[in-house]
């Protein structure tokens, strides 16, 4: 496949709306996600606008809402406003409640292209990817970072993993957030999860 020039300046221009911003690691720049979540969703088979909207997928959220989407819609396009539309669970500041907001992004998806999803997938994959390590290094005390903490945060990574499984069911990322999952309910020694139930009762927050 080959890129247009949009490639490289949507790289330029996630450095610039990340700079100076890091990762919940701390010490890890903020801009590292994105290129994995990029790289992930290229090595999926995802086009152009899919690589693009990975590279700027967190833009709103992080770096001037609804604001920053109009920007990139501007310099982008429709389709990759669109796309990262249905990365973003907010575009508020301060963000709503934790748990309220998580529940309807996971209801929200449901209807989601799965052009769209493969960028949330990939991103989920990164994500947990990184909790991953955070956990072997730190142990339970890496979920303070994290505004869901423990029981929260394993709800939603297993709520994410069943609606993959549901939504992209043949998709090899799917497969990789669920390993990654497993592996996060193994190190913390809760009980297996249960893809085929119904949605298990939230965490209280």
């Amino acid at each position: 496949m080959h890129y247009s020039e949009r490639l490289g300046d949507a790289l330029a221009y996630a450095a610039r709306i990340h700079r100076g911003q890091r990762r919940k690691e701390g010490s890890i720049p903020y801009l590292a996600h994105p290129l994995a979540v990029c790289a992930l969703v290229a090595e999926s088979g995802g086009n152009e606008d899919q690589m693009i909207a990975a590279l700027l997928h967190d833009g709103p959220e992080e770096a001037g809402g609804l604001a920053c989407l109009q920007e990139i819609r501007q310099r982008f396009g429709d389709k990759v406003a669109e796309l990262i539309d249905w990365c973003t669970d907010t575009y508020e500041k301060p963000e709503p409640p934790w748990y309220p907001r998580k529940k309807a992004y996971l209801v929200r998806l449901q209807s989601a292209p799965p052009e769209a999803l493969l960028i949330v997938v990939a991103d989920k994959v990164h994500n947990v990817r990184s909790l991953v390590q955070l956990l072997r290094r730190e142990g339970l005390a890496c979920f303070q970072r994290f505004r869901g903490g423990q029981e929260g945060t394993l709800w939603y990574y297993r709520e994410m993993v069943r609606l993959f499984r549901q939504r992209l069911p043949e998709c090899e990322l799917t497969d990789e957030l669920t390993r990654l999952v497993e592996e996060l309910f193994r190190r913390i020694e809760n009980p297996p999860m249960r893809f085929q139930t119904p949605v298990d009762t939230p965490p209280a927050t």
